[in-house]
């Protein structure tokens, strides 16, 4: 049988390329080997999401007297935890569905192939058929690196896959890497009682975001109750009878840690083996596919999208990707713009960043100019109790052009795209701080630290460095 476009994959890039060719009156088919949805809905953004939620409200609970409150006897059962967690993935899950059903997409459960002349083999339950495309989006994904390490096999080394199907906290657990996965998983874990030790090989946690923010969110992870060895590495696991014995080198040494769990959280890899690459003449490496700005791989009419192309490995930046490339099936001429891709670590408080580093604003040879303000200086952050974290931006010196936004704090999440915004569209400090801002709000915070890159800062002491 013969498509107009046919998307291998089913997560958040390819169901919503799929959502895209059909709108614009293709004839579509949506294969997914594993589940609908990927990796981000099924084990990914929304079911962390779900449990760190449970864990902010479980962190409440234990500090209701900073707000006048007391409660008795309060407790949690993680196994109802993750049932809810279950329950909002299943509830996602079904509205995509319905999304795919309601844009008369075909949807097979299988693993797809490429052939040549844009024909591709889909197996289902041993049984194989095969198709041809007009054109074939590729959207398989990653999947986690293992650690390179002797005892990497053992029982008790997991991947956040296993971990999101435990019903029970362990006592004990080490996260190796300190990467927005493992950082996230330490935060949920240590909330509910699980004593959490982080190693990192590089010198400071979230490695690839801006360095302050990594330095200002590390001492507030360790008074929540997690230990963090940074450059630091895992040379070795074994069993020990009880959980798993570790051996990390450190600077001072090597120290042999005990845990009951070792999450492997160390990133991705574009999953690039067996699609058929070769076969279809589409040119890729272990880094992932080669594609152009308009998502378009080495061979005419077929196209790549989200983690398998290894650029940014982040959801929303594979459900644009995918726009991109079901519009251009079609017959568009889109280009995507990766200038402005938010990142986010969704711990408490929360992390966010767009456009560059302070540290790639000056590798890229731009006169800077920073501004930075506290979060303990705005008025509904008080009255939250969110007083920790800060708003960091940095712009063209010249002419104050908004380069890159870095939050750390409450609702960062959302705050940082008033920064997307401004980077996606050229924007100066200037046009956010003559922007009036809500009071109180928590916007208020870019808008002061605006005002910092072209005056000065209202509320802030007179002297005091931003």
């Amino acid at each position: 049988m013969k498509y107009d476009v046919a998307v291998i994959g089913g997560g958040p890039g390819g169901y919503v390329a799929a959502i895209r060719a059909a709108q614009l009156g293709a004839n579509v088919l949506l294969v997914e080997k594993d589940s609908l949805g990927g990796v981000c809905l099924n084990r990914g953004c929304i079911p962390t999401k779900t449990l760190l939620k449970s864990a902010e409200k479980w962190r409440e609970l234990q500090s209701l007297e900073e707000f006048g409150l007391t409660a008795n006897e309060i407790s949690f059962d993680y196994r109802l935890v993750t049932e809810r967690m279950r329950r909002v993935v299943g509830q996602m899950k079904k509205g995509i569905e319905q999304l795919v059903k309601s844009n008369g997409i075909t949807y097979m459960d299988g693993t797809a192939k490429l052939l040549a002349d844009n024909k591709f083999k889909v197996c289902t339950g041993g049984e194989e058929e095969t198709f041809t495309a007009g054109k074939i989006i590729l959207a398989t994904g990653s999947a986690p690196l293992g650690l390179p390490v002797a005892g990497h096999e053992v029982e008790g080394v997991i991947t956040s896959d296993q971990l999101l199907t435990m019903t029970q906290i362990p006592k004990s657990m080490i996260v190796v890497g300190a990467g927005a996965v493992g950082i996230e998983f330490s935060a949920i874990f240590q909330t509910f009682g699980c004593q959490v030790t982080v190693v990192e090989m590089q010198p400071g946690i979230l490695p690839g975001m801006d360095g302050e923010i990594g330095k200002r969110l590390a001492p507030v992870l360790r008074k929540q109750g997690i230990k963090m060895l940074t450059k630091a590495s895992v040379t070795g696991i074994r069993g020990n009878g009880s959980g798993l014995m570790v051996e990390v080198a450190t600077a001072a040494g090597v120290e042999q840690l005990e845990a009951e769990y070792v999450l492997v959280s160390i990133g991705r890899v574009p999953i690039v083996n067996g699609l058929g690459l070769d076969e279809a003449g589409v040119a890729y490496s272990q880094k992932g596919i080669q594609v152009t700005n308009r998502m378009e791989t080495s061979v005419p009419g077929i196209y790549a999208i989200g983690d398998v192309t290894g650029r940014f490995m982040w959801a929303h930046a594979a459900s644009a990707a995918g726009v991109v490339a079901a519009e251009n099936a079609r017959g568009g001429n889109q280009i995507i713009d990766y200038t402005a891709v938010p990142g986010c670590v969704y711990t408490t408080p929360e992390v966010a960043a767009v456009g560059l580093t302070e540290e790639e604003a000056a590798s890229h040879g731009y006169s800077i100019k920073v501004s930075k303000f506290n979060l303990a200086a705005n008025g509904k952050a008080v009255s939250m109790g969110e007083t920790a974290g800060m708003i960091k931006i940095i712009a063209d010196k010249e002419n104050g052009q908004i380069l890159g936004m870095h939050i750390l704090g409450a609702h960062a999440s959302d705050l940082i795209m008033e920064g997307a915004l401004a980077i996606r569209n050229k924007l100066s400090a200037q046009e956010i701080g003559h922007t009036i801002h809500p009071h109180p709000s928590l916007s208020e915070t870019v808008m002061e630290c605006a005002h910092g890159i072209y005056g000065d800062i209202i509320h802030q002491v007179k002297g005091r460095s931003h």
